[in-house]
């Protein structure tokens, strides 16, 4: 067999093993809950991978490795953000959203959360939330679909189209007949398969150039300009990219396909276990996609090869060391990090329509085998639509990834920490900052789009290149504390709700306030004001 035949063979197993574990998801699926979110039943384990896969994507195979390869240490603050970002996700967020989301009314996506915990009689909060998350998701769910595309045809020379529609359509298999479940289970084999690529691939390849003097010696031979975190020369550009780059990790919180995984645990306190596997999953993933660019570049000039596109440094490195089925089981794991967040995406976008729009305006309350069959057709109607974006692509993969992240983390995330920890905000300043949030990142990318010429920013316009996360994060918050304090509103039952959240995350699931006054009060106090 040569070894092009292997790889697809692993490849091949990879697609067969996704499916079979979609359609044993379906037979888990009976309810619209259990489609959405997998009847609130994860272990931390599959919650944490599952979280850590669906975020990734193919950043963490191809897109940081090769920035390192290029660039040096600059290119790792994103990774120190996301790493950041992460930790205090689980810390903060994950505990309370998880039993917030349970004790205001059962709320099975952010939307509803954002409806239930403030009241909002309007609906106007849950359908602007859910179109915020089709609008943003279809950009995001189509740059999975256009790396799949370019994965094939940089790997094979097979046409991007039909790679496009191979990825697009396998992970559409598993997740239209395996719902949230079948997506979280398909991201437990995604994660690990990344996890252990960039472990064995840079170890491998570490001790091939002859461990750490020969890395150091390749990359001197080899006249890379490499910088370290801080470059020699500070200037506010680079502030600016330093600071752009930590502020990927304040988008975490208001990723609905990440925090959706916080509302599926079977319990609260397993948010802690989670964040343990989730944040050790994530920080090794991240030392060897890091590690694994610096070998990269000695393994590189020793071989003598004339690398193109420094993002396939990974693959090269597989292909070369590696028996060709186990190199097709690290390629398969670079489709892995697409794959699960894809998915993932397509869940979240299937509920926004089904429970966040077609439920507000239905007239009656379907039934449960109804929900989980609008739910399917809805997986299937955002991803024929994503398809046709991504059949003519209009921008990178990495823009269209932070636009979509910065959308969402601007959007989003600071009307959840505020949800979640200030009794205070009301519907009207949740709905004025979620909106401000959303057209600052459209108005700050527009700006800059406007005023670049061939990658450079025009005079007087530098600042532009600032993260649009930013701005539009805060700015949010802003006008959502200004407006909630603006307009006042006292509702006993929100209060109610609220002090119960802290008593069930303080003492566990069958706390009450009655029976726990004083975790109640040590609760409020860590609440804000």
């Amino acid at each position: 067999m040569s070894d092009i035949t292997f790889q697809l063979l692993a490849i091949g197993i990879y697609f067969a093993a996704m499916i079979a574990i979609g359609l044993y998801a379906a037979r888990k699926t009976k309810s619209h809950e259990d489609y959405m979110l997998a009847g609130r039943d994860l272990n931390p384990f599959t919650a944490a991978l599952s979280a850590g896969a669906s975020d990734m994507s193919g950043w963490l195979m191809m897109g940081l490795p090769g920035a390192i390869y290029a660039a040096g240490l600059i290119e790792a603050w994103i990774a120190i953000g996301l790493t950041i970002g992460a930790f205090l996700n689980w810390q903060f967020v994950a505990p309370r959203l998880r039993a917030y989301t349970e004790v205001s009314n059962n709320s099975i996506t952010i939307p509803s959360f954002f409806e239930n915990r403030l009241r909002d009689r309007t609906r106007l909060l849950r359908v602007v939330s859910g179109v915020i998350i089709l609008v943003f998701f279809t950009f995001y769910v189509s740059s999975g679909m256009v790396a799949g595309g370019v994965f094939f045809e940089s790997t094979y020379g097979v046409e991007y189209i039909w790679g496009m529609l191979l990825v697009s359509g396998v992970t559409l298999l598993y997740t239209l007949f395996g719902g949230f479940l079948g997506a979280s289970l398909t991201d437990v084999v995604q994660g690990l398969m990344m996890f252990f690529a960039l472990i064995i691939v840079p170890v491998i390849a570490f001790f091939t150039v002859g461990g750490l003097q020969g890395v150091q010696q390749g990359i001197a031979d080899s006249g890379a300009r490499l910088t370290g975190l801080f470059p020699a020369e500070m200037d506010g550009m680079v502030w600016l990219g330093i600071i752009s780059a930590l502020a990927w990790g304040l988008g975490y919180v208001g990723q609905p396909h990440i925090i959706v995984r916080f509302m599926a645990l079977k319990t609260v306190h397993d948010a802690k276990a989670g964040r343990n596997i989730g944040i050790s999953w994530m920080a090794i993933s991240l030392i060897g996609a890091v590690v694994a660019g610096f070998v990269g570049i000695a393994y590189v000039e020793q071989q003598g090869i004339e690398l193109s596109n420094p993002e396939t440094v990974v693959l090269l490195m597989s292909q070369a060391l590696l028996h060709p089925f186990l190199a097709g089981l690290v390629l398969a794991a670079v489709l892995a990090a697409i794959m699960s967040t894809l998915s993932s995406q397509l869940i979240v976008c299937s509920s926004a329509l089904v429970e966040d729009l077609f439920q507000v305006f239905a007239k009656r309350q379907p039934s449960q085998k109804v929900l989980v069959i609008l739910g399917r057709a809805c997986v299937l109607a955002v991803a024929v639509i994503a398809m046709l974006l991504a059949i003519t692509p209009s921008d990178t993969i990495l823009g269209l990834v932070g636009f979509a992240w910065a959308g969402f983390g601007a959007a989003f995330g600071p009307i959840v920490v505020l949800s979640l920890y200030w009794r205070k905000l009301t519907n009207w300043g949740a709905l004025a900052g979620m909106i401000v949030g959303a057209a600052t990142v459209f108005i700050w990318d527009a700006i800059e789009k406007a005023n670049t010429v061939d990658g450079t920013v025009a005079t007087g316009f530098e600042f532009f290149t600032l993260y649009e996360i930013v701005p539009g994060f805060f700015l949010n918050l802003l006008v959502a504390v200004v407006v909630s304090l603006a307009a006042p509103k006292h509702n006993p039952e929100v209060d109610e709700e609220f002090t119960r959240t802290g008593t069930i995350v303080a003492l566990g699931k069958g706390a009450t306030v009655a029976d726990h006054p004083s975790a109640a009060a040590a609760a409020d106090r860590n609440a804000l004001p």
